[in-house]
């Protein structure tokens, strides 16, 4: 069982636990007759054995009662409804659509005036050291780089 090299051991077998079966009480049998002595069928096989017992009758179901024809006006009008609901929930959402649209170019229209007004005010006000040129005085005006101070 083991390699040469290797140490036997010991084992231990162990013995499991018969577990006692569960104690069956048998029901007591009532003989009940049926109404009628059912008939027997015999069946030949295509190998030829014969196969013998009762024939069961099949269970017929119930018969399906017959439903209500829907009218085609209720019809008509079910889908008339869902169709309103629908255009309905399309024309909130594109109106919701067309205002945040509306706020989102208006956003930035301002962020457009905000830029250029800071470079406006960046070319006027800039310091003098970057100004150059020649400075002509008309009538207390004084006209530098094509900017009109008065």
């Amino acid at each position: 069982m083991y390699p040469d090299h290797t140490p036997q051991r010991a084992v231990e077998v162990h013995q499991p636990t018969p577990i006692p079966p569960p104690v069956a009480h048998p029901a007591p049998v009532v003989p009940v007759q049926p109404g009628t002595v059912p008939t027997v069928a015999s069946i030949v096989l295509p190998d030829g054995r014969v196969v013998t017992g009762y024939a069961i009758d099949t269970v017929r179901p119930e018969p399906v009662a017959v439903k209500p024809a829907v009218s085609r006006t209720a019809v008509n009008v079910a889908l008339g409804g869902v169709g309103f609901l629908a255009v309905c929930g399309g024309l909130l959402l594109l109106t919701s659509f067309i205002a945040a649209l509306t706020a989102f170019i208006g956003q930035l229209i301002i962020l457009a005036a905000v830029i250029f007004g800071g470079w406006i005010a960046v070319q006027v006000l800039g310091t003098s050291s970057q100004r150059g040129g020649a400075t002509v005085n008309i009538r207390r005006a004084v006209i530098k780089r094509n900017h009109f101070h008065g």
